[in-house]
């Protein structure tokens, strides 16, 4: 009976040394553009703090807010530009006081690597040997929305119109594009970089306003003291030396 005991005993141990390895865990759902950035975060965070665990989830801005106000169980929520954020805030998804930029990004036009094409100026996409242009899509995707905006300012939205091809995220563009399945695409100076083996950048897209990315805590993620401790080490000088190092610039 002592034996049964002494082992019921340590099984209980190991549960609960099992259980306090992960005293917390914090769900982030960040823009697609983020996902080499906040990989590398998350793992010196959770080197710096041992206890608690990281979920990361990638996708369009867009997408990602549909999933949060369906009910998606996230505590924080990084998007690709304001016009996302503000949705989720007028939908009372968020702890208002939590909302800050932490990043800003450039929006460029790449092509395959072996690519013949010269372009330096949204104009020269009408070239006749440019048949298909990967552009995200502008309803749910900020880089969309972007590329759509500067394609309007230009007048060049209707002329270009068939050969674009739509893409659930800038990732899904860069694809295309280091694949050559299309001849050129929009993406973030960020994505672009990352596959610079594979990718050139032509030319940096002028716009308007400036491509910055918000972070905030959601209503759910309120009740965890982790969300707003990982949003703060995001703004960390380690955190900003790696989106530094990924291309983004502060602010």
């Amino acid at each position: 009976m002592l034996k049964m005991t002494l082992k019921s005993a340590l099984a209980v141990a190991v549960i609960i040394c099992s259980a306090s390895l992960f005293a917390a865990e914090v769900t982030v759902s960040a823009a697609a553009s983020l996902t080499n950035a906040f990989k590398d975060i998350a793992e010196n965070f959770e080197a710096a703090h041992p206890e608690h665990k990281v979920l990361l989830n990638f996708a369009g801005s867009g997408e990602l807010l549909q999933q949060i106000a369906k009910g998606a169980p996230v505590d924080v929520f990084a998007s690709a530009d304001q016009e996302t954020m503000d949705k989720a805030q007028a939908q009372g998804l968020l702890n208002d006081s939590s909302r800050k930029d932490f990043v800003q990004n450039s929006l460029v036009v790449i092509t395959p690597t072996n690519s013949t094409l010269a372009l330096s100026t949204l104009e020269d996409l009408q070239q006749p040997a440019l048949q298909r242009l990967a552009i995200s899509n502008p309803d749910s995707v900020p880089v969309g929305r972007y590329s759509k905006q500067a394609l309007l300012d230009s007048q060049l939205w209707e002329a270009l119109a068939e050969k674009m091809i739509n893409t659930q995220n800038v990732r899904q563009s860069l694809d295309y594009v280091a694949r050559d399945e299309v001849d050129a695409g929009f993406v973030y100076a960020t994505d672009a970089a990352i596959m610079a083996d594979k990718v050139k950048v032509q030319f940096t897209v002028p716009l308007k306003t400036a491509v910055s990315y918000p972070i905030a805590v959601t209503k759910e993620g309120s009740a965890k003291a982790l969300s707003q401790q990982f949003i703060d080490y995001v703004f960390s000088s380690e955190s900003q030396a790696v989106l530094n190092q990924y291309g983004f610039s502060q602010p």
